[in-house]
This record gives structure tokens, C-alpha cells and sequence, in this order.
């Protein structure tokens, strides 16, 4: 699967690409002062990949709430819930996948800081069947991590400050990947910054951030003043998941936008200084009539809002038709388990897809099912895991009535185990030869013959298969419940 997003174009013209799967793995910093596009690169970045990956936006001054409207997710206004609302649903982004932006704008900086850190620490802390990969965007990072301390108390300083050290420094094994943004390197905690090992630098103008940036990049100090020089939108990159040699790029346009004023210039009111000035001085009613303000919308409850989380409306629903009583007609439905077979099939194609862990495994299903058109992944992770394990056991498709006492047999082993029982079993049925180790290996997701070895005496102790071996030193395994055996090989 290409997990490639272009990003912008470089000096020549040529794309630039980002690889999302590396970018999970090794992390991204951003920097650049204000006004240098690092809002407009973080934008270009979630819309890209918008539909291959889990995405949390920690988002202190509401710059991204525009995407839920083109896209699938769901805004969270942390002014309007509490500590324990905030903290449960943290924990519930990760088990249900839902894409979310934090909206911090109506809370003060201590607040704010307090709000982000119990969100992380919430979903730094979710269960490990809940370790699907996740994009964590912060932006104005220098505030949750600050390098020295400032007017916040020490205690908020430090809850935050552990929080986003959490997220970059031991993110990456519960499958949260860090992407941070800060308009000085300066004012960013050094052992948050530290960690990512991709860099987006843009425009800076003081001598310290230049160094830095100038550092992170690989550049020479006398190469620095290149970093001033860059135009709005204009980014150095560098890092394995853009490029091994730092690259200048210009970021492409977005699909939306932020809810903000413009910034170009307006022609001056034509008045005149008098009318200008009885306008500004006029006497005022003794009693003015009350200004009408369209009410401000109610807040969603928190247990509203959780179940959006746990149930996201899809962004792009399949294309379905409807009849005269307004019901999808039946041949417009997606055959839903042929387009599973053919999914796993794919997977298994890739030979490296069997040493994968569960949850990066069901996150290319994930992806592979919304690219053919269906409205929601259409297993959860448990089931999941079992069509694949049956799959690696060449049994796409369990309903298949030949199937049955097979899949009786190998109900009492192992969850991990089905798969190398089930190709024996098959191998048997069929009076094929025994496969060998690296096949039951992948099967059981290991290169280790030893591991392999023991599997099968695991099975043999629990009565599951019962091992022969000739002279010439040729196995063969038979299954006592099924009354047959495979080849010897």
C-alpha cells in the first residue's frame, strides 16, 4: 500500500512526498515564526492524510476546526466539558479511531495546559488493544512544553510538560507518533524537541533559532542565513520519512481553511473627518435599545459527543442506489465479505505482512477496506485478528462448510496458534506434504526455528497433532480429531 502524501514541490518543480508509515515510526518537528506558514503546512499535512490515519489535534487557538466540515472529525470544545469528561474521552478516541480536534480557545494558558496534558496522559494510558497508530498533531508546542517556567504554576508546568515528553519520547510503542509545531526552537523543552527525527524548518530571523535549526538540519552555521531567507509557505526539510539531504519546498494549497479574518489590505471607510467625528462622538440614548445577538449554540453533552466518538458518521459514504420505497437496492450493496476475502488476500501477498503487530495490521485493513468504498471498517480488532490468523491458515472464507471440523479442531488452542494448526490440517485434508518450518513461522508470525519446534510440541502435549518421523529423518504430522495426516516431507 503507498502511504506517500505529497506534501508541496521543490525548487525544480518536482513533488515532494512524505511517507506517513515512517513519519508514525520516527516522529516531525516544525518551526518557524509566525506568519511563516507552519499552520498551512500542519493543514496540508492532516488533509493529505486524512483518510490513512487516526488523527488528534491538540488545537490552541481553534485553527482547525474548519476540517471537520470536509472531513471525518469530530470537534471536541474543552471549554464546555471537565476534567473527568475530558479524561474519558482520551481514553474512548483510542479504542473506537475517532478523529478529533481538542479545541482549546476558550481556556486560559493554564488551563489549556492542564486540559492537553490529562487528554494525552488519557490516551498514553489506553489499554494495549488499543495501541492503533495515531498522528498527534500539537500545535504552539512551546506552550505545553516550555523550556524554562514561566507565569503557569510549577505543578501544571510539570504535568504538561511530562505529558508531551510522554507523546514523543515513549509515543511510538502505543502508536502515537508526535508531529509538534513552535515558532522558536528556543522556547521548546530540549528533550521534546530531541526526539523527532524528521524537521520542517521554516522562515526564522534570530541568531539562536537559526543555530538550532541550522543544527537539526546538518547545515553549516554560515548556512544558516538561508533559514531567514525563506518565503511564507517556504520549508527546509530533512529526515527519513522526506528526505536524507535537506530539501526546500514551497507547500501546496489546502481544501480548507481557517475561520480568521484576512491579512491582505482594505481600502480606508471614505468619510469625512466630521461626519467621522460626530459618529464617534455622538451623544448617547439614555436608554439604548438592547442589541439583538443571535444565541450562541448549545454546548453538545459529553455523553453526545462520546457517542459521536465511539460512532463517527463516515466522511464519504459508498455509492448506493434507492428504490421507490427507500430502500438500497440489493444489487448496489458492496458484497462485504467478497471485498474482506479479497482484502486479507492482498495483505497475505505482502510477506512481511505476517511479522507485523495486530494493530499496524489493522490499520492497512483498515485503509484497503475505505479504498473500496465502504462506509466503515467492516470488522472490529478481535474479529479481525481471527479472519487473519484463519487467512495465514489459507481459510479466507470460514463459512465454507469443508471448513467446519477443521475450525472445531483448532477451537481449543491459542488465538496465535490457529493459523499454524489450520495449514497442517489442511495439508492433511488434501494429502499434501507437511509444510515446512519457515511456513509454519510465518504462519505463527516468527523467523525462529526454535520457536517453531516448540509450537509443536505445544500442540502435540495438548493432543492437537501427533508428530512422526522416519529414519531418513522426514516428518509428518497427522490430527487425531479429523483421523488424518499429511505427507512426509
Amino acid at each position: 500500500m503507498n502511504a506517500g502524501i505529497e506534501i508541496g514541490r521543490d525548487d525544480t518543480g518536482q513533488s515532494v512526498h512524505i511517507n506517513i508509515e515512517e513519519l508514525l515510526a520516527t516522529r516531525l518537528l516544525v518551526q518557524g515564526n509566525s506568519g511563516s506558514g507552519k499552520s498551512h503546512l500542519l493543514r496540508r499535512l492532516l488533509e493529505e492524510s486524512a483518510h490513512l490515519v487516526q488523527q488528534v489535534i491538540i488545537d490552541p487557538e481553534g485553527d482547525f476546526a474548519t476540517l471537520a466540515d470536509a472531513y471525518n472529525h469530530v470537534v471536541i470544545d474543552a471549554g464546555d466539558y471537565n476534567e473527568r469528561e475530558i479524561e474519558t474521552m482520551g481514553a474512548r478516541i483510542r479504542e473506537h479511531r475517532a478523529s478529533i480536534i481538542l479545541n482549546l480557545e476558550v481556556l486560559e494558558l493554564e488551563a489549556q495546559m492542564t486540559c492537553a496534558a490529562t487528554f494525552l496522559n488519557a490516551m498514553f494510558d489506553a489499554p494495549r488493544d488499543h495501541w492503533y497508530p495515531a498522528l498527534v498533531v500539537v500545535d504552539e508546542a512551546q506552550m505545553f512544553a516550555p523550556a524554562v517556567s514561566g507565569d503557569v504554576p510549577d505543578a501544571v508546568r510539570r504535568a504538561s510538560l511530562g505529558a508531551m515528553t510522554n507523546l514523543m519520547c515513549r509515543g511510538r510503542k502505543r502508536g502515537l507518533a508526535g508531529a509538534i509545531a513552535t515558532q522558536r526552537l528556543a522556547k521548546l523543552a530540549k528533550n521534546v524537541a530531541a526526539e523527532a527525527s524528521n524537521f520542517l524548518m521554516g522562515r526564522t530571523f534570530l541568531d539562536i533559532d537559526m543555530a538550532r535549526a541550522a543544527d537539526l538540519l546538518g547545515m553549516e552555521r554560515r548556512q544558516a542565513e538561508r533559514i531567514r531567507d525563506l518565503e511564507r509557505g517556504c520549508f527546509l526539510g530533512l529526515g527519513p520519512a522526506i528526505s536524507r539531504r535537506p530539501i526546500s519546498m514551497k507547500i501546496g494549497p489546502t481544501k480548507t481553511s481557517a475561520r480568521m479574518g484576512t491579512h491582505s489590505l482594505l481600502p480606508m471607510p471614505e468619510a469625512e473627518p466630521e461626519n467621522l467625528r460626530s459618529m464617534l462622538f455622538a451623544e448617547m440614548e439614555t436608554d439604548p435599545a438592547p442589541v439583538q445577538y443571535e444565541p450562541e449554540p448549545e454546548p453538545v453533552a459529553a455523553e453526545e459527543l462520546m457517542r459521536q466518538i465511539a460512532s463517527p458518521e463516515p466522511a464519504i459514504e459508498a455509492a448506493t442506489a434507492i428504490d421507490d420505497e427507500g430502500d438500497v437496492e440489493a444489487s448496489d450493496r458492496p458484497d462485504v465479505e467478497a471485498i474482506i476475502a479479497d482484502v486479507l488476500q492482498e495483505m497475505l501477498a505482502d510477506t512481511n505482512s505476517a511479522y507485523q503487530p495486530d494493530a499496524l495490521l489493522y490499520q492497512d485493513f483498515s485503509v484497503r477496506c475505505r479504498m473500496q468504498q465502504l462506509a466503515k471498517v467492516p470488522l472490529e480488532l478481535a474479529e479481525f485478528r481471527r479472519r487473519f490468523a484463519l487467512a495465514k491458515g489459507g481459510i479466507v472464507d470460514p463459512t465454507e462448510p469443508r471448513w467446519a471440523e477443521i475450525l472445531k479442531a483448532a477451537e481449543h488452542l491459542p488465538e496465535d496458534m490457529a493459523a499454524p494448526f489450520l495449514q497442517i490440517a489442511r495439508a492433511a485434508m488434501e494429502g499434501s506434504p507437511c509444510p515446512d518450518d519457515e511456513a509454519l513461522g510465518r504462519a505463527y508470525g516468527t523467523r525462529s526455528p526454535g520457536r517453531v519446534r516448540r509450537l509443536i510440541e505445544y500442540m502435540e502435549k495438548q493432543g492437537a497433532v501427533v508428530v512422526r518421523a522416519d529414519f531418513g529423518g522426514r516428518r509428518s504430522i497427522g490430527i487425531p480429531q479429523l483421523g488424518l495426516s499429511t505427507e512426509a516431507e
